[in-house]
């Protein structure tokens, strides 16, 4: 009887989850897979099987392996930045100053601005009012809008990103420094230890398992940036802050080359599944209990 109960419990509760996750994650990703090994050009009926081909394509494409390394830059500014930013943020919003729970909501709003809305508001920042500050006050810095210049533009990209993600990233810290345990923190006072040693030896592991998570967010929605990269910049300058997510969405969608457009973004898949790893198990390591 029991066993029949629980069969019902899993088809009513598990079997339409897992049914979604399937359709939308495993079986789209499997015909990814398949994809690379055929020459589709999203249109024709007939995919010619192709074998390894469109691997070889992808080496020899330089622009892809050009957005992919400035894409590893852009992950290595935004990561460090946002969490860096968003821990010092955390702990004096956790501090109990005054208005403090206005601040986190104010902190968090950005991040509920859809990426495509951002960029455009930013773009409108950047190529307007910026340029009229510069104008008016002479500062050179602003004269000329930052999405015209490579390195400007890819600084604008890091800011954008680092004002969307830090919002998020502050709350998972504030949750982590609101359960640390008191008397844990009194006991180091009554020992003796100044703010450092107490954020380096005791805040510091006990935030791990926070740190692990927000590093993880980070890093995952930083290489696949493509929302606020097309409505910020598109690539402009002449294509020098084209990320790989979109060089891959434009091999496939406008170069109609699906094969090698499904080849790229299964390796950028790789590594993005790779480093996440490594710092989930590295990062999970250092976690310890209070």
């Amino acid at each position: 009887m029991r066993s029949k109960n629980n069969g019902k419990d899993f088809c009513m509760f598990a079997l339409p989850g897992m049914f979604c996750f399937f359709a939308v994650v495993i079986i789209p990703f499997l015909y990814g897979v398949y994809l690379t090994l055929t020459d589709w050009n999203g249109v024709a009926k007939v995919k010619n099987f192709v074998g390894l081909r469109n691997f070889s394509g992808v080496v020899k494409d330089g622009q892809f392996w050009t957005s992919l390394l400035l894409t590893f830059k852009y992950v290595i500014f935004v990561v460090i930045i946002v969490n860096v930013l968003a821990f010092a943020i955390a702990y004096l919003l956790t501090r109990g100053i005054k208005g403090q729970n206005f601040f986190r909501a104010g902190f968090f709003t950005p991040n509920l601005i859809g990426g495509i809305v951002l960029g455009y508001i930013w773009q409108f920042v950047f190529s307007r009012v910026f340029v009229s500050i510069g104008e008016s006050t002479g500062w050179g810095i602003f004269e000329v809008s930052w999405l015209s210049d490579p390195t400007n533009a890819f600084i604008a990209l890091v800011v954008v990103s680092v004002w969307q993600l830090s919002g998020y990233m502050i709350l998972i810290y504030v949750a982590g420094f609101m359960g640390l345990s008191e008397d844990v923190m009194e006991a180091a006072s009554i020992d003796g230890a100044s703010g450092i040693v107490k954020l380096k030896s005791i805040i510091m592991p006990l935030m791990m398992s926070s740190i692990t998570i927000c590093l993880f967010l980070t890093l995952s929605r930083a290489f696949m940036v493509y929302d606020v990269n097309l409505s910020l910049t598109a690539g402009a300058p002449y294509g020098t802050t084209e990320m790989a997510a979109m060089h891959v969405y434009e091999k496939a969608f406008t170069s109609r080359q699906f094969g090698v457009g499904q080849a790229e973004a299964l390796i950028l898949f790789v590594i993005v599944a790779c480093i996440s790893g490594i710092q989930v198990y590295l990062t999970k390591k250092q976690e310890v209990e209070a």
